[in-house]
C-alpha cells in the first residue's frame, strides 16, 4: 500500500498556540477552567481534565478569581465584562485571526456599518465574532444572502461591512462576495478566511482525486475537520472519519493501492501517529516504514535561510506552489521567481517540476513557508559573475533601472552598473530606451565584499563589431552585395553600415533620378542593399553603390526612343547656353538656345521656364557619352530644314551627362 501524509495535517498555529497555552495554564498550580473546550479535539481534552483543568460552559459558572482558558475560537465583549467582574485572571487563547475579525466588526460597528458575517451561525467562533458588534447579520451561503439583501433595500444601499468565518469554504465565500458586490452600494470586503484552512482544503481535494481512500482524523465537533470530510467524500468514496485511533476498520482499507491520510486543523501530531501506528500493526504492507513517514512529514521542519527543494503542485496568477515535503506546504511569490521583467512562467515552470528555492520565511501563524528562487540564484551569481570578470566572458543580463551616472543590469539577482560611458548610448541620447531591454556586458570590475559589479556594455558591441569588420575585409570584392543599415547622412551621400564597417554611398549612387539631398533617398536607420563599387584596405575606405543596374534609365531611353523621334519633355534647368529638359526619368537632353524657338533668342528664360512641359525633336543622340540634343525648333520649322538643323554647331555647348545636368567632387569615404 502506497500511504501519503498530508503536509498541511494536523495543528495549525492558532491551535497549537492555544493548547500550550492551556498546558501552562494547567501547570501553573491555580485552580483554572477551561470556558468551552480550548479547541474541538475530545483527546486534547481529556488530557488537559486529566492535569487538573476544569471544563464549565457559561460564565457564570466560573469561580471567582479563576484563572480561566479561553477557547481559541475566542469569546464576545460581554463574556470578557463578566469575566473581569468575577475578578478571574483571563488566558485568552484566541486565534490571531480570529482576534484580527473581532477588532474589524468592532471598527465597522463603532463607524455605523452593518456587518454581515458568512459562516455557520452557531459556530462558536461566529458566535465570538458576533459578541464584538451590534445586530450583525449571519448567512451560510450566497443564496440566501442574495434574497435578504434583495428584500431589504435600506440594508443593500447602507454601509456594509463583509466578513466570514476563518475556516468558511472558499468557493461560499466568493459567491458572497460576488452577490454582495452586486446588490450593496457602500460595501467593505474583508476576506478573513485563514490561509491555513485554505491550504488544508485545496491539499486534501487533490490527494482525494489521486488515491483509493482517504481517511480523515479529526474531532466530530470540528467545523474544519468535517469540511475535510465533506471535500474528500465528493472525490473519494471511500473516505472513513475518525477521532481515535480505536474507531479505525481495517477492513475498509484492504487491499487499496494508495491511502491518503490527512487531519483537520485541532488534530495533534501524537494522534495522527497512533493512527498510521495502528494501520502498521494491522500488518497492511505499506510501502514505507512507519519512522520513514514520520521523517518525511511529521517531524521535518525548515528554517529561514535554508535552502529547500521540492515540486511544483501549482501555479496561480500571484505564486508557485510547492510542495515541500514537510507539514507546511511552501509558495514562492511570482516577483521572487526572477528578476527577469520581460520572462514568462509559464516558460521559467511547471506543475510536476522539482525546484530549488531559498527559505525567506517559516510562518507558523501562516502554517505556510514563503520561498524566493531569485534570491537562491542570486548567492550562486555570485561566483558567476566573479568568473565572468576573470575569463573576460560575455553575460546577458536585463536592465531594470536608470541610474545616477548610469543604468543598472540585473544578472541572475545580481545588481550590475554600466556607466553612461559604457551603455554605446550616444551622450545625446537618453539611457531610457535600455530599461527592461536584454543586454550583453563584459564585467569589468567585482568587489564581492561591497557588493559592487561594474560592467561594459560598449566593450561588448565593441569586440562584436571589430569581429565582424575583420570579416567583411576578409571577403569583400567588387560587386559583392550586402544589407546595411544607413547610419548617417551627409550633403554629398550616406554612410551605411555593412557589419562592422561602414561604406559612403555617394549622392549620385542613389538614386538614377535628380536629387539635391541623399534625405530625399534615404534616412538614419533605413535598412538598404548596396554593393561594392571600390575599396582601400589600406586606408579602410569602401564606396557603395545602390542604383539598381536593371532600372538604369538610359537602357530604357534608348530602348523607346531614337534620333529624329518626336518626345513631350519637362524643363528640368536653365542655364545661359539653353536649356535641359527631362525626357524619361532619369535622362535629360540639351535644348541648344539656338533650337528653342524659330528666331533669335537672347536668354532661354525668354521662351521658357522650369517645369514647362514642351514637345521636342531628338535631334542626336551620343551613345559613348551617353548626351541627347533637343530642338522646338525643329518642329516649328518644315522638313527642309529640319537636315540642316542637325548640320548646325549647336554641339559646341557644354551638355550635362545623362545622370545629372550637375555634380559635385566626390570625397574621400570614411570608415
Amino acid at each position: 500500500m502506497k500511504l501519503t501524509l498530508a503536509g498541511t495535517a494536523g495543528f495549525c498555529y492558532g491551535v497549537k498556540r492555544a493548547v500550550e497555552m492551556a498546558q501552562q495554564a494547567a501547570r501553573s498550580g491555580r485552580p483554572c477552567v477551561m470556558l468551552g473546550p480550548v479547541i474541538h479535539n475530545r483527546s486534547v481534552i481529556d488530557r488537559l481534565m486529566a492535569q487538573g483543568v476544569t471544563l464549565v460552559e457559561k460564565p457564570d459558572e466560573v469561580p471567582e478569581g479563576a484563572l480561566v482558558i479561553l477557547r481559541s475560537h475566542g469569546e464576545g465583549e460581554e463574556v470578557h465584562r463578566l469575566l473581569r467582574a468575577k475578578g478571574a485572571q483571563v488566558v485568552d487563547t484566541t486565534c490571531p485571526n480570529v482576534s484580527r475579525i473581532h477588532k474589524l466588526v468592532r471598527r465597522a460597528d463603532e463607524e455605523g456599518r452593518r456587518v454581515i458575517l458568512i459562516g455557520e451561525p452557531g459556530h462558536p467562533e461566529l458566535r465570538a465574532i458576533a459578541g464584538w458588534c451590534r445586530d450583525p447579520l449571519i448567512f451560510e451561503g450566497p443564496e440566501e444572502l442574495e434574497t435578504y439583501l434583495r428584500n431589504h433595500q435600506d440594508v443593500a444601499k447602507g454601509p456594509v461591512t463583509m466578513a466570514a468565518q476563518t475556516t468558511c469554504n472558499k468557493n461560499v465565500w466568493n459567491f458572497c462576495k460576488e452577490n454582495a458586490k452586486k446588490l450593496c452600494t457602500n460595501l467593505k470586503i474583508f476576506d478573513t478566511i485563514c490561509n491555513a484552512t485554505y491550504a488544508r482544503q485545496d491539499e486534501a481535494q487533490r490527494l482525494a482525486a489521486q488515491n483509493d481512500a482517504v481517511v480523515v482524523i479529526g474531532g466530530r465537533d470540528s467545523a474544519n475537520t468535517r469540511r475535510l470530510f465533506e471535500l474528500c467524500s465528493a472525490l473519494c468514496p471511500d473516505t472513513l472519519w475518525v477521532e481515535r485511533p480505536d474507531e479505525l476498520d481495517p477492513e475498509k482499507l484492504m487491499d487499496r493501492a494508495s491511502v491518503a491520510i490527512t487531519a483537520g486543523a485541532s488534530t495533534p501530531v501524537w494522534i495522527i501517529k497512533e493512527v498510521i501506528h495502528k494501520m502498521s500493526e494491522e500488518k497492511m504492507e505499506i510501502e514505507e516504514s512507519f519512522a520513514e513517514l514520520l521523517e518525511k512529514s511529521l517531524d521535518k521542519t525548515l528554517h529561514t535561510g535554508e535552502k529547500a527543494t521540492g515540486v511544483v503542485t501549482a501555479i496561480t496568477p500571484t505564486e508557485v506552489c510547492v510542495e515541500l515535503g514537510i507539514k507546511y506546504p511552501g509558495y514562492i511569490p511570482l516577483d521572487e521567481l526572477t528578476d527577469d521583467p520581460t520572462a514568462k512562467v509559464e516558460d521559467l515552470v511547471h506543475v510536476g517540476d522539482e525546484i530549488e528555492a531559498f527559505v525567506v520565511l517559516v510562518s507558523d501563524r501562516d502554517c505556510q513557508v514563503k520561498l524566493s528562487k531569485k534570491k537562491l540564484d542570486s548567492v550562486k551569481s555570485w561566483d558567476d559573475i566573479e568568473a565572468a570578470e576573470e575569463n573576460k566572458t560575455v553575460v546577458e543580463g536585463v536592465v531594470t533601472e536608470e541610474n545616477k551616472g548610469g543604468v543598472v543590469v540585473s544578472i541572475k539577482g545580481v545588481r550590475v552598473f554600466v556607466p553612461a560611458s559604457q551603455t554605446g548610448i550616444p551622450r545625446d541620447q537618453p539611457l531610457t530606451e535600455l530599461v527592461k531591454q536584454k543586454v550583453r556586458l563584459r564585467i569589468t570590475e567585482v568587489n564581492r565584499s561591497r557588493r559592487r559589479v561594474v560592467g561594459s556594455i560598449r566593450a561588448v558591441a565593441a569586440a562584436e563589431r571589430a569581429e565582424k569588420a575583420a570579416e567583411v575585409w576578409n571577403n569583400i570584392e567588387v560587386g559583392k552585395h550586402y544589407h546595411g543599415v544607413v547610419k548617417s547622412l551627409t550633403s554629398y551621400g550616406a554612410f551605411v553600415d555593412i557589419g562592422g564597417v561602414d561604406g559612403m554611398v555617394h549622392i549620385s549612387e542613389l538614386s538614377w533620378s535628380r536629387i539635391k539631398h541623399p534625405s530625399e533617398v534615404v534616412n538614419p536607420g533605413d535598412e538598404v542593399d548596396v554593393y561594392v563599387i571600390a575599396f582601400d584596405p589600406e586606408k579602410r575606405k569602401i564606396s557603395l553603390g545602390m542604383k539598381d543596374p536593371d532600372a538604369n534609365p538610359w537602357s530604357n531611353f534608348i530602348a523607346k526612343y531614337n534620333p529624329g523621334d518626336t518626345a513631350a519633355v519637362r524643363v528640368v534647368k536653365l542655364m545661359n547656353f539653353g536649356a535641359f529638359a527631362e525626357i524619361v526619368p532619369g535622362v535629360d537632353g540639351l535644348i541648344h538656345i539656338s533650337q528653342l524657338a524659330d528666331h533669335r533668342v537672347e536668354k532661354p528664360s525668354d521662351v521658357v521656364h522650369e517645369g514647362d512641359e514642351v514637345d521636342v525633336k531628338i535631334t542626336d543622340i551620343d551613345y559613348d557619352h551617353k548626351k541627347v540634343s533637343l530642338s522646338i525648333r525643329a518642329l516649328l520649322e518644315g522638313p527642309a530644314e529640319d537636315e540642316e538643323l542637325v548640320e548646325e554647331p549647336a554641339q559646341e555647348a557644354e551638355e550635362a551627362p545623362v545622370e545629372t545636368a550637375e555634380t559635385e567632387e566626390t570625397p574621400e569615404t570614411a570608415e
